[in-house]
């Protein structure tokens, strides 16, 4: 096997980027608007960039005080938790990671379709059969090593921020205050109505998560990095690049469109809205950039959804197949089995009227769990250390602050979602039974493993009832 490549500061902050500037960006401007006004908007941001923050930090902190935990985030949980619980924070991290590459493909081609019209909106049978070879030949990048697919990212990382910045830019010189004012609140008047803001920053939370998956990349990539301090710096770097961003590119837009009108432009949103500014070339200029900003996030992607279960494998936390590399280090059998599971997906295309939203609506909910863990842990840990540790009671606060957020999250998603995300976690009880039995482990070895996994069953079967009903329409939800 030839010598593993270790990623620098820059790549590593280049692949957290990348990550999570991909689908969600270009299309955030409609999914906020469909569900909130600008000033709920602005609170959402500030909760979220709270939230958010201090799990970053938390992230950092835990990076740093237990550099040995390098499996990724569900090493946290294991650390933590138990077996059980470590075992569901890679799986949900993993199968929310496949999904997010799903719901890149829709977006991809419905990008595509400004230009080609077979794509339409990126979810006929034109548009798998493209989402499909893209797949593979993502793949195959991938194989090649951490350090090809790194290089790679890098160069789409800088080349997809260009578009982004242009419509910023050109937005602010566009903005029209009377626009932006004209129902700041969403109540239909000028004042500020509690229970409906609180309503609308409550919708908006699992859109807020989707596009911030990925912030944890450089904990996944630990093993990986050139000096572990940089795990830390990276992750915080890019959070406040990317929150930045998000901000101005939701909130400006509102300046520029009414509320109404913005919820209801196709996707990529943000291509129309510049369109309104500047005619066909602005949404050229978008759409070229949704492609490649798509394209380098699904790369990113690609590669923690090999990591994960290689790393948790490794660590006698996944099926032992999956430890299996090539002679560039690349875990192959992860990374076919993930790719195998989106081509699968990719015909969801075919089924869900609104393929795009529910994907990354259960990508968001999935990953909570294992951003949860990694809360409790940091609040746990902490509690742990000496009185007399540095900065005790501020990470105390971290862990606080980011498990209280992650719940409200969770809360915020809506039932369906988090019947559907139980579904998900039931699935993983099968591979957990076979990965204890090829360690010759106890099925379960706390209380806490007995009670989650009762509480995940029962969720299941209320969930599968839900589906039988009609409760849940997997069609239109």
């Amino acid at each position: 096997m030839g010598e593993e490549k270790k990623l620098n500061l820059s790549s590593l902050t280049a692949v957290i980027i990348s990550s999570m500037i991909g689908a969600g960006i270009f299309n955030l401007i409609s999914d906020m608007a469909s569900q909130a006004a600008p000033g709920a908007i602005m609170i959402g941001w500030l909760v979220t960039g709270i939230g958010m923050g201090t799990l970053v930090f938390s992230f950092k902190n835990l990076s740093e005080k237990r550099p040995e935990l390098d499996a990724g985030i569900y090493s946290y949980a294991k650390e933590g938790f138990g077996d059980y619980m470590g075992f569901n924070a890679a799986w949900g991290y993993w199968l929310s990671a496949l999904m997010g590459n799903v719901a890149f493909g829709t977006l991809t081609f419905s990008a595509l379709g400004y230009f080609f019209e077979a794509f339409g909106n990126g979810q006929n049978i034109y548009s798998v059969i493209g989402a499909s070879i893209t797949l593979w030949i993502i793949h195959y990048i991938t194989i090649k090593g951490s350090g090809a697919a790194s290089l790679v990212n890098f160069i789409v990382t800088v080349a997809k921020i260009i578009p982004i910045i242009l419509f910023i830019v050109v937005v602010i010189f566009a903005f029209k205050y009377n626009v932006f004012s004209l129902d700041f609140w969403g109540t239909a008047s000028k004042n500020f109505e509690f229970s409906s803001i609180a309503s609308q920053v409550k919708n908006v939370m699992l859109t807020t998560v989707w596009v911030f998956i990925g912030v944890e990349g450089g904990i996944i990539y630990s093993g990986r990095a050139k000096r572990a301090k940089d795990v830390g710096k990276a992750t915080l770097i890019a959070f406040i690049s990317v929150l930045v961003l998000y901000a101005l590119v939701t909130i400006l837009s509102f300046g520029i469109l009414s509320q109404d009108e913005l919820a209801n432009l196709p996707k990529p949103s943000m291509a129309h809205v510049l369109e309104s500014i500047m005619g066909k070339p602005g949404a050229i200029i978008i759409n070229i950039g949704v492609i490649i900003s798509i394209l380098g996030c699904w790369l990113a992607t690609t590669m923690y959804t090999g990591e994960v279960p290689y790393r948790a494998a490794k660590t006698k936390n996944f099926p032992r197949m999956f430890t299996k590399v090539n002679e560039n280090g690349a875990p192959t059998v992860a990374l076919f089995v993930t790719n195998m599971l989106i081509q699968i997906f990719l015909f969801t295309f075919l089924i869900n009227d609104s393929a795009y939203n529910f994907m990354y609506s259960l990508s968001a909910s999935a990953i909570l769990l294992p951003y949860g863990l990694v809360a409790f842990y940091q609040l746990k840990y902490s509690l742990m250390e000496e009185k007399s540790t540095k900065n005790r009671m501020t990470n105390i606060i971290l862990g606080l602050i980011s498990s209280i957020f992650v719940i409200w999250v969770t809360f915020a998603s809506g039932i369906e979602y988090f019947l559907l995300t139980m579904f998900i976690f039931a699935a993983g009880f099968f591979v957990f039974t076979w990965v204890q039995r090829e360690n010759k482990r106890k099925l379960f070895s706390t209380k806490i493993d007995w009670i989650f996994a009762s509480i995940v069953l029962i969720l299941f079967i209320i969930c599968i009832i839900q589906i039988a009903t009609g409760a849940i329409d997997l069609r239109t939800i």
